[in-house]
């Protein structure tokens, strides 16, 4: 049984003085990670801070210049949201393939960005006690065991734990910024590879708490989707995932803007800055598409059971690109979209 204390915070304000003031002090909001992480043993707190009930951070708004949706806002809300859906379709779609549907009624926005790694090594310290992520210094054991499920893009030899969020990478294709109590920061700049320091996962200090996140409006954005690969259809983790944006030129061929993002194979949400400029510029076709889309896994090292996913991030790339191109103007191929 799991011993700790439970107050219901007042205000912001209290909650973080109450982590800063003590170590072994949590913060629940919808509980989904922290009562899996408890039940596994790797969170073991002391003390729960409620945030869940705090006026102002659970709001969603859409104009004409983004979004701006507040940390304590559920997933479902979100992504059943009308001008979400209208304005970031795969902001949406990312929501919406996430989870279970009570899962998604409990999370907040805040909460799946600071979920942590479903690496089966990390959330079973019984069993294997050597992480870096929960023990500095202790090694990974990952590596060189099963590692289907690890990443292959971002990695050390410290720790080759995936970031399996769906959320975080369509943010990180449409330029999100993460508002906290302190400062905004990119998202891209928000998560941390793991170099020798796989124990910090975000760029987050002690006590700072999220407050919302802002998306900046764009063509692409509207005209988006999130595909997301699986082993099974719904309540899975993805084997690769794809957050794609795409405007054309009036021609209805030569790429505009494009905006490529990638999860499932990266230890954090994997922006393919390589693929968009690769892209932008030029007419769209399956051949042009296909060949950039293997710019996914450029620097991509494999470690045995995860190689798979080499082969599989960019046919998930192409299709979505070739997908939405297909959308946008009928008079492409209309087996543009299932070339990948």
């Amino acid at each position: 049984m799991l011993d700790f204390s439970y107050t219901r915070a007042r205000s912001a304000d209290e909650a973080r003085a109450s982590v800063a003031a003590q170590q072994g002090t949590a913060l629940l909001a919808g509980g989904t990670t922290l009562l899996d992480l408890a039940k596994c043993g790797v969170e073991r707190p002391d003390s729960v801070i409620d945030i869940s009930h705090l006026d102002g951070l659970s709001g969603i708004a859409v104009d004409g210049s983004g979004a701006s949706i507040g940390a304590l806002a559920k997933m479902s809300a979100v992504a059943d949201h009308a001008d979400i859906r209208d304005a970031f379709p795969a902001i949406a779609l990312s929501l919406s393939l996430a989870a279970s549907q009570q899962l998604r009624n409990m999370a907040t926005i805040g909460g799946n960005l600071l979920q942590r790694t479903r690496c089966p090594y990390f959330r079973d310290p019984a069993t294997f006690p050597d992480c870096n992520k929960r023990n500095p210094g202790s090694g990974c054991a990952a590596i060189g065991g099963v590692t289907r499920n690890h990443a292959v893009l971002g990695t050390s030899s410290h720790c080759i734990a995936t970031y399996h969020g769906d959320l975080a990478v369509a943010l990180a294709a449409f330029d999100a910024v993460v508002q906290t109590d302190r400062r905004d920061i990119a998202i891209d700049a928000f998560f941390l590879t793991p170099d020798d320091r796989p124990d910090r996962e975000t760029v987050l200090e002690k006590a700072e708490m999220i407050t919302g996140i802002t998306i900046p409006a764009s063509i692409a954005a509207r005209q988006s989707t999130y595909l997301k690969v699986r082993d099974r259809q719904s309540y899975e983790f993805a084997a690769a995932s794809a957050a794609i944006g795409l405007d054309l030129e009036d021609d209805g061929v030569t790429i505009r803007d494009l905006r490529v993002a990638l999860g499932g194979i990266a230890t954090k949400p994997w922006r393919a800055r390589s693929i968009e400029a690769g892209l932008i510029g030029r007419a769209i076709t399956p051949e042009i598409v296909t060949s950039a889309s293997r710019l996914a896994v450029e620097g991509a090292v494999s470690q045995g059971g995860n190689h798979y996913k080499i082969e599989l991030a960019p046919r998930v790339v192409a299709r979505a690109i070739l997908t939405v191109a297909a959308s946008l103007n009928p008079d492409l191929n209309p087996a543009l979209g299932e070339t990948a």
